[in-house]
């Protein structure tokens, strides 16, 4: 299938059908569509695809087979790739792929392979892996598959007949609770946290016996590399445990309480029971521990989603209901930045991108290998969550066109955090008789952020044009282009007559001097003249790979700021002498002298 508003084509997916049947159908890629396709804890690893049959008479012999071309960062056992299946009124479902290899010639290719019964659009997702089992009367004691440590025992007589179960397993990575941990004091006194586990109880029978539920929650991982830090040491510390124990036995036993579970920690658990009531802290639930980081708790409630906190002192459940909010929201938001790059050979030429802040060393050097380099440098990192929008649109004296025309539109990037979204754009100034005062040509590209809650549910999307003055920006990146210098076509018999030829040969001599200044690796503020602080910021940012081009463009800014019956060469002199060049002072004014300028 042909690329939205590109000529190029790429294969979309693969459908195995009877051929009367191929004929009618109708397939393309509307990744515009794709913010209306994710859900939280959903990452879109493939082309929205959507397939229509033509004659709407015609029977379709269901099942067929589709393939659709993904690319994924697996994540361990935590994550498994689905394909999410949505009809018009956006109702979904799931289908698990019979295969997700295909073999390409010698090489393997990954496409995910399902049996459609109906038609629709399609995309492929990596999901929290769910796990489903049913709780008989007689009770179940099951250990989850995707961490064999997390177990739920349900006792016989727990329920009143079976009851089917859906658990998924989030978990929570320690650098995000030490991110939140230096982002907001508050949550000083968090060690650690377990999974976060989400239960769906369909039947939504009442508990008649408490379940009990085991999940590690680690210790204090400070504590941890504390003792590995110690590791090459045992053999002395033996040693001396060997010696303390003979005196001092209550020494002894502090020092391995230490290695194990500090059992001054406190456990809290954390849980959300329905929409309504949203996070509670359950005091009254007694949290021991097992062993190895396990610890163990009972519920004799349905809750659908819960998470046990180590802390180092007890913390107010204010602050704790705070820190379940700021968790969930982290685990379902990644930190970006917009980048915004020019063509170093064609500025006119510039590439954005959305790119999460974990790699962006890795595409800023991308982008340097593509040959696009700023100014402007990307921007602060803001969270973004799957499938949010980030809107441009371009002010002051540039504009942006995609396709090389239509120069006065607003741009889209939509996050998917496992693919990459970026804009390649043309762009030109709008009057080219402004910023009169500068060298350049000066705008602003100004990004707006929408939350898919924002976003119209629709198939048909289109990018609003005049809706983002009720919106504050993300963020402005501001754009420069280079004035160019015009020809002029003059009649054949009209002659240019220079009124000075001696501006000609200052020229001259100033470029002479410009490049026995650069050959010494002359700084631009150690010659000493008089110009403000932004001229040599202009100068440098007009010829940033140059040295003797920036010291002539210094040398032509300085010189327009002095009347016309300044002496230009003692004037010039003097300031050499006073950035100690006598040498170039005097063969300066040797040279003006006698007219030498070779």
């Amino acid at each position: 299938v042909e690329k939205s508003n590109k000529n190029q084509c790429e294969v979309a997916c693969s459908i195995k059908a009877p051929a009367a049947t191929l004929e009618k159908l109708k397939c393309k890629i509307i990744n515009d569509t794709s913010s209306l396709v994710v859900d939280d804890s959903e990452e879109l690893v493939s082309n929205v695809i959507s397939i229509e049959c033509s004659d709407y008479e015609k029977t379709i012999p269901f099942p067929i087979s589709i393939a659709i071309p993904f690319t994924s960062c697996f994540r361990g056992n935590y994550r498994e790739i689905m394909v999410k299946v949505t009809d018009v009124n956006f109702q979904s479902n799931y289908l698990t792929p019979v295969s997700l290899e295909r073999h390409q010639g010698n090489h393997k290719e990954l496409f995910a392979e399902v049996q459609i019964y109906q038609l629709g659009v399609f995309s492929v997702l990596s999901c929290l892996k769910k796990e489903v089992f049913t709780v008989p009367e007689a009770g179940l004691s099951q250990k989850l598959s995707v961490d064999p440590r997390i177990s739920f025992c349900y006792h016989p007589e727990t329920f009143s007949s079976p009851a089917p179960m859906q658990l998924k397993i989030q978990p929570i990575e320690s650098s995000l609770v030490s991110t939140l941990k230096a982002r907001y004091d508050m949550f000083h006194p968090v060690l650690s946290t377990s999974a976060l586990v989400y239960v769906q109880h369909t039947s939504a029978q009442p508990f008649n016996n408490p379940v009990t539920i085991t999940l590690p929650c680690p210790p204090n991982p400070e504590k941890k590399r504390q003792g590995d830090e110690t590791e090459h040491t045992r053999a002395i510390s033996a040693t001396v445990k060997r010696i303390t124990a003979a005196y001092h036995p209550r020494a002894l036993s502090a020092s391995l309480r230490k290695n194990g579970e500090n059992l001054s920690d406190t456990l809290k658990l954390l849980g959300h029971r329905n929409k309504e009531e949203g996070w509670k802290v359950f005091d009254d639930v007694i949290i021991q521990y097992v062993r190895n980081g396990l610890v163990s708790f009972q519920l004799n409630q349905h809750l659908e989603r819960f998470v046990v906190i180590r802390l180092s002192f007890i913390l107010d459940n204010t602050y704790l209901l705070l820190l379940a909010q700021a968790l969930e929201e982290a685990l379902c938001s990644t930190m970006a930045n917009v980048i915004l790059y020019q063509k170093k050979q064609n500025p006119y030429q510039i590439v954005v991108l959305l790119s999460a802040s974990k790699d962006l060393t890795r595409e800023l050097q991308n982008l340097h290998e593509e040959g696009y380099c700023g100014p402007p440098e990307p921007t602060q990192q803001f969270p973004l969550r799957e499938g949010e929008q980030i809107h441009l649109r371009f002010g002051g004296n540039i504009r942006a066109s995609e396709n090389g025309k239509d120069f006065d539109n607003v741009y889209r990037l939509i996050f998917h955090s496992q693919r990459k979204p970026r804009l390649e754009l043309q762009i030109k100034e709008v009057d080219e008789f402004g910023n009169y005062s500068s060298p350049h040509y000066k705008g602003t590209a100004v990004f707006y952020k929408l939350t898919r809650e924002m976003i119209t549910k629709k198939w048909e999307q289109s990018v609003p044009c005049g809706e983002y003055q009720q919106h504050s920006p993300l963020c402005k990146l501001a754009l420069t282009l280079p004035k160019r210098e015009k020809i002029i076509n003059r009649p054949r018999r009209m002659k240019r007559i220079c009124s000075d030829s001696s501006e000609a040969l200052w020229d001259n001599l100033l470029s002479w001097l410009a490049e026995e200044l650069a050959e010494d690796n002359t700084s631009l503020p150690a010659l000493c003249l008089p110009v403000r602080r932004s001229v040599l910021q202009l100068v440098r940012l007009k010829c940033p790979d140059n040295l003797a081009h920036q010291i002539f463009e210094l040398f032509c800014c300085w010189q327009k700021t002095l009347p016309r019956s300044a002496d230009k060469q003692q004037l010039l002199s003097r300031y050499l002498r006073k950035s100690g060049r006598s040498d170039l002072s005097e063969e300066l004014h040797f040279r003006w002298q006698n007219k030498v300028f070779t």
